[in-house]
């Protein structure tokens, strides 16, 4: 996985209602200085390469993002940045097609749709969401598409709203771009309550993009993707919310401060604490899921559990990385129908399989002698233990 590279910290231009990175700003965790001698070093132990990441990592001055971009590229070969796209104009577009940078943007929609990602009054708010889709559509036409994270709530996935998103998908597809990841909204502070949507109001968004995903003709929203790929015991891809992160090393961010500390990706930062990034990783929360009831915070009996694994620690209920996804429910209907899709078409899902039982017992085993073992790997291993090979 790429370092994530956060020079300016949790530094941002904007104030997106539902940001998960709130607390922390409240707290007044928010470095503004960095250090270019002591990030490349960070970079270097880390393993490279990276993706400039915030905040907004375009709070940097020009001179300073080229450096690091031409740095980057030749040490690494490829560079990236995550941006909201607001600050993006001329000099940053020659600078990513000067360094090869591939772009992603996170946008929740068009016009009003993105009112959530909020720039201090309406008019401005308006004014920046314009401003990104321009930029969007340059990037497709004019160098490379870039992707796209969108986090659903209620002011873009209601009813009311999924016709509008659709055809926001429609054109976007038509422009070329190939890759968005639908995040469901994250609670991390009183102010994001009144965007959450019902669990029946994000399943149904999400049945909604599935069934636009068959339409379409290059874009994917590769959440659904991965979970399909995952009910055929399939893991090689998928994102690391699939993946039993341990919230106080997670493998898939290796994250460098502006001042060369390192650190976690920033969805498991609760209660405005940055917490440092622990020597070794711990899977407590798998094994003690997997024997947890549900109505206490677990997993224990769910056939799903071998593919979804309480979902994000970051996502937790009541934000303690104990507990699974407070999102369980739109996860398990969305699993379940894909289950039956598959069925449908001749398939036949890990998680109806008798093998299963054993794949999440080498997987237990795995996490309790601290280990991280995949499905393609604990699938291996459970035929070979039923002294079968795979069918």
């Amino acid at each position: 996985m790429a370092v994530e590279l956060r020079p300016r910290g949790v530094a941002c231009n904007i104030a997106c209602t539902y940001c998960y990175q709130n607390p922390q700003r409240e707290a007044g965790n928010v470095r503004g200085g960095y250090d270019m001698a002591r990030m490349k070093a960070a970079v270097e132990r880390a393993g490279g390469p990276f993706t400039l990441f915030g905040g907004e990592p375009l709070l940097m001055p020009l001179a300073d993002l080229d450096e690091l971009f031409r740095w980057g590229r030749e040490k690494y070969g490829t560079v990236s940045i995550q941006t909201n796209g607001t600050l993006i104009t001329a000099e940053h577009v020659a600078i990513f097609r000067r360094h090869d940078v591939q772009v992603g943007i996170s946008i929740d929609g068009p016009g009003a749709l993105n009112d959530a990602r909020w720039n201090g009054t309406v008019a401005r708010t308006r004014a920046a969401t314009d401003t990104v889709e321009r930029v969007i559509e340059q990037l497709a036409t004019e160098w490379r598409a870039p992707g796209l994270i969108v986090t659903l709530h209620r002011g873009n996935a209601t009813a009311q709203h999924l016709p509008e998103m659709e055809r926001w998908f429609e054109r976007l597809d038509a422009l070329g771009i190939r890759a968005v990841r639908l995040h469901v909204l994250e609670v991390d502070g009183e102010a994001a309550l009144p965007l959450v949507l019902s669990e029946r109001e994000n399943v149904h968004a999400m049945r909604a993009f599935a069934a636009l995903q068959r339409r379409l003709k290059r874009l994917r929203f590769d959440m659904l993707t991965d979970m399909q790929n995952l009910l055929l015991g399939n893991d090689a891809s998928a994102s690391c919310v699939w993946r039993a992160c341990d919230p106080y090393t997670t493998a898939a961010v290796r994250g460098v401060e502006g001042d060369g500390r390192s650190s976690n990706c920033g969805r498991t930062n609760k209660d405005g604490v940055d917490f440092p990034k622990a020597e070794a990783p711990g899977y407590e929360r798998y094994v003690a899921l997997a024997q947890t009831p549900y109505e206490y915070g677990g997993c224990k009996g769910c056939r799903f559990f071998i593919v979804c694994k309480g979902q994000c620690p970051g996502t937790s209920v009541d934000g303690d990385w104990r507990n699974r996804t407070e999102h369980c429910g739109v996860w398990y209907d969305l699993f379940a129908e894909l289950e039956e899709s598959l069925i449908a078409s001749g398939h036949v899902p890990l998680t109806i399989q008798p093998i299963r039982a054993h794949v999440e017992a080498h997987m237990l085993d795995e996490w309790a002698a601290g280990r991280n073992a995949g499905i393609g790997a604990s699938l291996k291993a459970a035929w070979a233990r039923a002294g079968r090979a795979e069918p």
